[in-house]
């Protein structure tokens, strides 16, 4: 690095061009920066080098120097000569320097790989058709490029297990399997889970759990992810969708504060399957086993569906106008929700403010592993400080509403998500009339007068916060169920039914102007459409008296070893 915290570049010859790279990579990431994609199954940009595929091979050069002077050795034009390693050299093993030569596509290359890609294929099944790898295969994509298109081999091909249970999330095909180590490495180096190796030798290796243990830590479909070939599957989604079929929708994890980037997968409204996407700043490459469940959600027994009042089922205007008439001058409490989006934060604190409610608020807390499941268990959190509805941290109870039950200092509550009976809440002394608006039904949501059903993260757009103030967007991958609207939009009616001469636009970017036009605000001058795919890291200094953050917020570093509390 150099000294301004820039990284210091370097030139190398690729392919007869002369171009700069940061000083330090291998000649894999060097080439890619300049458009050249050199083929790998072995290397991974975020796990130790292993250099057992040696799909990667280059040619390599470096400037030659007397050995007795160090002077320069120059050629009869008197420009310094240039020294060719005699055999081809790895690229992801191989690091940049200054001068270096690299080719990439000469004739000695070509062979390389083509005898690579020939020993590749001597075992592996010919069962493409039927793959889950199909359409996201390195082997098949590189396999295009340098193999022969006929075998020399004769023999018969050895025959490994199949369908083999790894752990209770991951299932092996190991025929397919061509010795990366990949899966081995992750375990290792990652989530500090030695269960991984090969067994036996030569065409005989297989990939196994080591004896009493199996697969079965919270990232365990990460392995999944990384095998550049059909070898380990998510026994989940075995088998249930091809992978051209799916539409991939940019998306945050909702777990917990970490804020794992994901892509949700889906077909014509129904998601099959949830992957990590990769942002450097947060979660490297990886997500939880548990957070890509979270789509069940969309389609559980106890979503709900269609708005009610006093337990009869109505149309959702009818049920936003009969909370409005409900909740018209009453003394109000709300009930926010860390689940919810910035914008939808954002609308509520506006609500509270225009009708003088009482805000509350309740945390979800559970153990942080170290990784990407942090202690605070909801995605937003820290965007209800920026938002305003909240200064405090929160409790995981709901101990302040209780009192102001109590005291009968509310008349009428807006609950948003939450299950007041998990609260310090007894709904049987609950003597006011409740709103409660969310996605799945709970016991709240049976004993309120109305009840005015949300949609998923997976449903919307819309913003969340993460546990390190990082501000990061998400889209909506499917529509919601027919007949709902919006969380935005039934905020904005709440806000224009109950406040005299207000106005409140449901529009995404109208919202967004309103909130970003404070030059105290951490959100200033931000344009909701022009947050970048990693998120912007918003500037703590605005807040840092608050001993919210002083306490609670973690400094979080995506790469393990460096995680700081």
């Amino acid at each position: 690095m150099s000294t301004n915290g820039k990284a210091s570049m370097v030139t190398i010859n690729l392919d007869g061009n002369e171009v700069e790279v940061p000083a330090g990579i291998n000649l894999v990431e060097a080439a890619g920066i300049h458009g050249t994609e050199v083929p790998h199954y072995c290397y991974h940009p975020k796990l130790s080098v292993a250099g057992n595929c040696r799909m990667c091979l280059v040619e390599m050069g470096t400037p030659m120097r007397d050995r007795a002077t160090g002077e320069a050795v120059l050629d009869e034009n008197g420009v310094q000569k240039i020294g060719w390693v005699p055999k081809p050299v790895i690229g992801c093993g191989t690091n940049v320097s200054p001068g270096m030569h690299v080719k990439t596509k000469s004739s000695m290359v070509t062979d390389s790989r083509e005898g690579i890609m020939e020993f590749l294929l001597v075992n592996h099944p010919l069962d493409c058709p039927i793959c889950d790898q199909a359409g996201e295969c390195r082997l098949q994509e590189f396999a295009t490029d340098y193999g022969r298109g006929y075998s020399r081999y004769v023999e018969r091909k050895n025959v490994k297990p199949k369908r083999t249970k790894l752990g209770p999330r991951v299932t092996l095909d190991d025929e397919r399997c061509i010795l990366c180590s990949r899966c081995i490495r992750f375990c290792q180096e990652v989530v500090d889970d030695d269960v991984l190796g090969f067994v036996d030798r030569g065409s005989f290796s297989t990939l196994t759990c080591f004896p009493g243990k199996e697969l079965s830590n919270n990232y365990s479909l990460n392995t999944v992810d990384l095998c550049p070939v059909g070898a380990l599957t998510s026994t989940d989604f075995r088998f249930k969708m091809r992978v051209w079929f799916l539409k991939e929708s940019p998306s945050i994890c909702a777990e917990s504060s970490a804020g794992s980037n994901i892509l949700v997968s889906s077909r014509e409204g129904v998601i099959h399957r949830i992957t990590p996407r990769r942002n450097d700043n947060v979660n490297d490459s990886w997500m939880t086993d548990s957070g890509r469940e979270l789509y069940k959600q969309v389609n559980s027994k106890n979503r709900l569906l269609g708005a009610s009042v006093s337990g009869e089922s109505v149309h959702l205007a009818e049920a936003i106008s009969a909370a409005t008439d409900l909740l018209q001058g009453k003394n109000v409490g709300i009930v926010g929700s860390c689940r919810s989006s910035v914008e939808e934060q954002y609308l509520l604190n506006k609500l509270a403010k225009n009708i003088k409610a009482k805000k509350f608020l309740r945390g979800h807390f559970g153990d942080d592993d170290g990784i990407l499941l942090s202690a605070d268990r909801t995605p937003n959190l820290r965007g209800n400080l920026v938002t305003g509805f909240s200064s405090k941290y929160p409790s995981d109870q709901l101990t302040q509403l209780s009192q102001a039950l109590g005291k009968k200092q509310i008349e009428a509550l807006i609950v948003m998500g939450e299950d007041l009976s998990d609260s310090d809440i007894n709904l049987d002394e609950l003597k006011v009339p409740v709103v409660f608006l969310g996605t799945q039904q709970n016991a709240t949501s049976e004993f309120s007068q109305v009840v005015i059903p949300m949609l998923t993260s997976f449903e919307k757009s819309g913003s969340f916060i993460n546990r390190n103030f990082r501000l990061q967007s998400f889209k909506q991958a499917i529509p919601g169920p027919a007949g709902l609207l919006p969380d935005l939009h039934v905020l904005a009616s709440l806000i224009n039914g109950l406040c005299d001469d207000a106005e409140q636009s449901s529009d995404l970017a109208t919202i967004w102007k309103q909130m970003s036009k404070s030059p105290t605000n951490p959100l200033n001058g931000i344009v909701y459409s022009h947050i970048p795919d990693d998120g912007i890291q918003l500037n703590g200094a605005k807040w840092d008296s608050l001993s919210f953050v002083e306490k609670n917020a973690l400094h979080f570093s995506p790469v393990k070893q460096t995680l700081k509390a």
